[in-house]
């Protein structure tokens, strides 16, 4: 025996790192030492920082991976993995630096999961950080043919002096949200309960849909907030909060960037709720208290500013294409917010 007939491809992993060195390369900022495939990556820090401080997240894209692997779509979920650790980190004013992946399958296909890395690939990109490297574990009988699962890891830096930990948010500031590319990697389970159980097809095309499948509105990567943050810090907008819109929605967590005796107001018809988020609740027959603990449900990220602020605010979002609502104002609490629909 060896261990091909055992089901793992030594030969199919060299293969694989072979076909994604230029997009890693492409990543490369100008503080990576080295290159792809050593035991570990080497990066040095930044210049001009008087206090740096390291800032570090993880997480994964869950079973939104599961519509990848019926659709055998697999460009799009890398973007996902880097956005969802990536926006993270942001929330606190840092840069992301480097990101790390780990990629668990059951069988290796290189191109597959080329697809995967180019994806995680362009989000680092999109995001200004190094894809640093990785880890790839083929592990048969394990994982489902032609199934892999994601992890990501992303370290970035903040100047200590700068840091965005809500403890600057007043009674009387503003939250502005910042608009969602749709379900972005929370809530799978339902949107895949809801499609199976309703006897959908992923390649159905309903009418409020605009004419796309709802694959491809659902594998719609999540939106990368990075680089219009960081240029809003960098030209002096006063930022005192920021919450990135995850799993359990705009309930759980906004209140994170809240001190424990505030809460916010929210109204919510000052945004547009995007389409597909109706038909889910329709098809479904979802509670909207239900659909706002569940999804982001067209805001993916908030900042907290002062009143004075707002309109330029509003302003810089809108000259980045990322659709600002004033979404409501931080008023005495406990952290449930206010103003949500039962």
């Amino acid at each position: 025996m060896d261990y091909r007939e055992a089901g793992v491809d030594v030969e199919a992993g060299r293969a694989f790192v072979d076909r994604i060195r230029d997009s890693v390369k492409r990543t490369y900022r100008s503080e990576v030492l080295g290159g792809l495939g050593g035991f570990s990556g080497l990066f040095q820090l930044p210049s001009g920082y008087q206090e740096p401080i390291l800032v570090s997240g993880t997480d994964g894209v869950g079973t939104k991976l599961k519509l990848a692997h019926q659709l055998d779509v697999h460009n799009t979920v890398g973007i996902d993995l880097v956005a969802m650790c990536v926006n993270d980190v942001l929330t606190c004013g840092a840069e992301p630096l480097f990101f790390l992946d780990y990629v668990a399958t059951g069988k290796l296909l290189p191109d597959q999961l080329a697809d995967v890395v180019d994806g995680i690939a362009q989000g680092c990109e999109l995001s200004g950080c190094a894809l640093m490297g990785g880890e790839t574990a083929e592990m048969p009988g394990f994982y489902q043919p032609n199934e892999y699962d994601l992890a990501g890891f992303c370290v970035g830096i903040v100047e200590k002096s700068r840091i965005v930990d809500g403890s600057r948010v007043k009674v009387g500031d503003v939250a502005i949200g910042l608009a969602s590319s749709g379900v972005h990697s929370n809530g799978f389970s339902l949107v895949r309960k809801i499609v199976v159980d309703r006897g959908f097809d992923w390649s159905d095309r309903p009418s409020d849909l605009g004419g796309a499948t709802l694959g491809e509105v659902l594998l719609t990567p999540t939106q990368l907030y990075v680089k219009p943050i960081l240029a809003a810090l960098k030209a002096g907008i006063e930022i005192h909060g920021m919450a990135h819109i995850t799993g359990g929605g705009l309930p759980e967590n906004l209140p994170r960037c809240l001190a424990p005796n505030q809460t916010v107001e929210i109204d919510p018809h000052a945004w547009e709720i995007l389409p597909i988020f109706h038909w889910l609740a329709s098809q479904g027959n979802v509670a909207p208290n239900a659909m706002f603990n569940t999804f982001n449900m067209g805001i993916g990220y908030v900042v907290i500013v002062p009143e004075e602020s707002v309109d330029r605010t509003l302003e810089f979002f809108t000259t980045h294409e990322l659709k600002p609502s004033r979404i409501g104002t931080v008023v005495p609490g406990s952290g449930e917010l206010l103003g949500l629909p039962e």
